[in-house]
């Protein structure tokens, strides 16, 4: 169980989520505390490189970036240059759609 276990089984359930993540990985992006929305996914194929993602990589619960895309998987990594991962649709949760103080 990580820190976004409990908004992963909301945005499952087709809830919209918010929460304020800590830490300075997406700075730039997201600064630490800032309240991010994030809600369900209804269509993979939108997705594209830049989005904001809250998703799962190697067992590791992260809001992060989609570096890049090939077919139906995604590159994870942060905003300050690290990749995380390839991941598929099944280890993405909800997209960030809202970003504030």
């Amino acid at each position: 169980m990580g820190w976004a276990t409990p908004y992963i089984a909301k945005l499952k359930d087709g809830e919209t989520v918010s929460f304020r993540p800590r830490g300075n990985s997406m700075q730039g992006k997201i600064e630490s505390g800032q309240l991010c929305t994030v809600e369900p996914i209804s269509d993979f194929e939108s997705l594209q490189k830049g989005d904001i993602v809250l998703c799962k990589v190697n067992g590791n619960e992260y809001i992060h970036l989609i570096k890049a895309t090939q077919g139906k998987r995604f590159q994870i990594g942060n905003n300050r240059g690290r990749i995380n991962g390839w991941i598929s649709t099944n280890s993405i949760f909800g997209k960030c759609i809202k970003i504030e103080d």
